[in-house]
């Protein structure tokens, strides 16, 4: 695991600098601290920070291939090394080291970039072709490791993490009103779109190759599902659902087992709900892998979940270690955290996340297994649950009955569980006979999300809204869309964007290697992926039933108090977080009408509104908890990268940096 970053100047340009690769890696070295390394020939730099994971002795980057031809920085993990590496060298590739980078080296000297589908992993790559002067680069097919781009003077600069580009005075980074307009929407921003004018990122399954000529971005995957005219398989109590058991058991512990593949220490994630907890089982039961758990703990009771983690704990027999996250830490936390996403967020959760990757690097591991993945692909959300509710409700759009069935999805939410007929239906019947619409699972949700719009400035509304379609319009859809059942497009807008664009990422990669810790996600293993996005949908959610098959597979493992207790959203306190007994002074400078007149952003007299009902006592309905962490986070991203962004000083002789030419590649290896 590490970070990359890179700068490939146009021909005739004055050459990139070792020192720019020294500023850049500066402002990722948190993402990989133990060594770093650059290369600088002609017309590219490439560089690196490595978290030391896998050949600890002799991976460090860059590396070439056998002519130094060829050069390579890489940012995660590929799986599946062990596999690929006989065959590379049957072709006659010769290996210098035991890495999986240098697998992917020979991999792409061998295939082109049709090498990407090959891999199974989580990772951004960047390999420079001297010869052909042609620079790629490409992401992991759900985007678990990012990678981000722009444009300059002619010159492409790229990273890990937007803050390397701004490490080059011919970037700036400016607001983008239209990207925000998505944030308050998607809780994101859409793919490649970030929330800086003209900077992007490369889109989960996508590669970009830059040749004297000019870019181009191709895919080389996509999410694709079973057409809903398919037959579906006897599954009931047959033969026919038991293969299905088995074969999902055998994918997942392999998933599991391969992903144990490490020269350090890998931990596990522990939330107390059946996804973590069956990878931790598998960790248990199927290998001889030492397992150390990890969960957060909350302070205030309707978020907290400890009472299951340490059952599940304790029947694995871990040593269990627990982070405590209080309102005060969340408050506090909050701008650290918003560094690391480099995006206004839309709630607090990344911040416990935040914390418990801290805890997990204060005992000495660098690597964690979680749960991710398996709501996305095995229908665990409420939210799809609630489409076919809706669904259900428009075959008989007066039954006063059918809507009371909402009562049973969102218990967490004030008003859901006891609400009556006449509220329920209220909230949910919009649009709600509208059933081939391509976003009618998701519309109720961006609908009330949109309403934190009113906090906008004037002209970020308008600016969000000249010249474009309507937000929902921007959400692309693929042309196999029609072909999928409602489950399954559901399951799509909800793994392109939430998954992709805010829980790998805002919730997942920047918040962990903030402490230098590595997530890996057995349910994101690419043929789990497959497997799943061809079941049949009541293997998925089967009535109200989440996860069918994930629970006939897990509950060999499990207790029955695990496997058999309702789905509970992981989630963190907002307002109560940032309005307590120690409210940080951050909260109020950034809320006060000066600060958003400087950035803005927003309406001053609405979000002084806010402001009077919390000092007022009153509590925030969710729509209000939302916005006001949008308001909060954005304000902090005006403030730290537009405002105010702040160099470290580059690395300097005390780092362990390697450096590397084209002649000293060519004169031996």
């Amino acid at each position: 695991m590490c970070g990359i970053a890179g700068i490939l100047e146009p021909a005739g340009a004055t050459p990139p600098t070792e020192h720019a690769m020294r500023q850049m890696l500066a402002l990722i070295r948190h993402r990989g601290p133990d060594q770093f390394g650059i290369y600088v020939g002609g017309r590219v730099a490439l560089g690196s920070a490595r978290l030391s994971i896998v050949d600890l002795s002799t991976g460090q980057q860059p590396i070439a291939n056998e002519d130094g031809s060829l050069w390579i920085v890489f940012n995660g993990e590929v799986f599946n090394h062990v596999e690929l590496r006989p065959e590379l060298e049957a072709h006659g590739h010769r290996f210098s080291t035991h890495s999986d980078t240098e697998v992917v080296l020979h991999l792409f000297e061998e295939y082109g970039p049709a090498c990407l589908e090959r891999l199974n992993g989580q990772f951004a790559i960047a390999i420079w072709d001297a010869r052909e002067e042609t620079l790629l680069l490409a992401r992991d097919r759900l985007g678990v490791r990012p990678i981000f781009y722009t444009q300059a003077a002619g010159a492409l600069l790229f990273g890990s993490e937007i803050k390397v580009l701004l490490a080059d005075d011919r970037v700036r980074a400016k607001i983008d009103p239209s990207s925000l307009d998505q944030v308050f929407t998607f809780w994101s921003t859409l793919s490649p779109r970030t929330i800086f004018n003209g900077i992007f990122e490369l889109p989960p399954g996508h590669y970009l190759l830059a040749r004297p000529e000019g870019l181009t971005v191709r895919n080389y995957w996509e999410i694709d599902f079973r057409d809903s005219g398919e037959a579906p398989p006897r599954d009931s109590g047959t033969n026919d659902l038991e293969r299905y058991v088995e074969t999902f058991r055998d994918l997942l512990v392999d998933a599991t087992r391969i992903r144990l593949r490490a020269d350090v220490p890998v931990g596990a994630y522990l939330s107390g709900g059946l996804d973590s907890s069956t990878i931790a089982s598998i960790v248990r039961n199927c290998t001889t892998n030492r397992l150390d758990t990890f969960s957060i703990a909350f302070d205030d009771s309707a978020f907290d979940e400890s009472r299951f983690q340490q059952q599940m704990a304790r029947h694995l027999g871990t040593e269990h270690q627990v982070v405590h996250a209080t309102h005060a830490d969340i408050g506090r936390m909050f701008p650290d955290v918003v560094w690391h996403t480099e995006v206004p967020i839309m709630r607090t959760s990344p911040v416990p996340m935040f914390m418990l990757s801290g805890l997990v690097r204060d005992h000495g591991y660098k690597v964690v297994l979680t749960g991710e993945g398996a709501d996305e692909f095995l229908g665990g959300y409420d939210i799809f649950k609630e489409a076919q509710v809706r669904r259900f409700w428009a075959r008989d759009p007066d039954s006063t009955w059918r809507p009371l069935l909402f009562r049973r999805l969102y218990p967490d939410i004030p008003g859901m569980a006891n609400g009556s007929s006449a509220f329920l239906a209220a909230f949910f019947k919009d649009r709600f006979t509208d059933v081939d619409s391509p976003w009618y699972s998701h519309f109720i949700r961006w609908r009330n999300n949109r309403r934190t719009r009113r906090f906008f400035s004037a002209d970020v509304t308008q600016q969000a809204s000249n010249g474009s379609r309507d937000v929902l319009e921007q959400v692309g859809i693929p042309a196999k869309f029609s072909r999928w059942g409602s489950l399954e497009r559901a399951q799509y807008l909800e793994i392109s964007i939430f998954l992709s664009q805010y829980l790998l990422s805002s919730q997942g990669d920047r918040v962990a290697m903030a402490h230098s810790v590595e997530g890996r996600y057995p349910f994101l293993d690419c043929r789990v992926v497959e497997f799943c996005n061809r079941l049949p949908a009541n293997l998925k959610l089967r009535g109200l039933n989440e996860k069918y098959l994930l629970k006939k597979v897990a509950k060999r493992w499990l207790p029955e108090a695990i496997w058999q207790r309702p789905k509970r959203p992981y989630r963190a306190p907002i307002y109560r977080s940032f309005f307590n007994k120690t409210t940080p002074d951050f909260v109020r400078e950034l809320l006060s009408p000066a600060a958003l007149k400087e950035s803005g952003l927003f309406n001053p007299t609405a979000v002084g509104q806010l402001v009077q009902k919390i000092d007022g006592g009153l509590p925030l309905g969710e729509t209000d908890d939302m916005a006001l962490a949008g308001i909060l986070s954005s304000q902090l991203v005006y403030q730290q990268f537009v405002k105010d962004f702040r160099m470290p000083p580059p690395l300097g002789e005390r780092d362990d940096v390697k450096v590397c030419s084209q002649a000293a590649a060519t004169n031996g290896r």
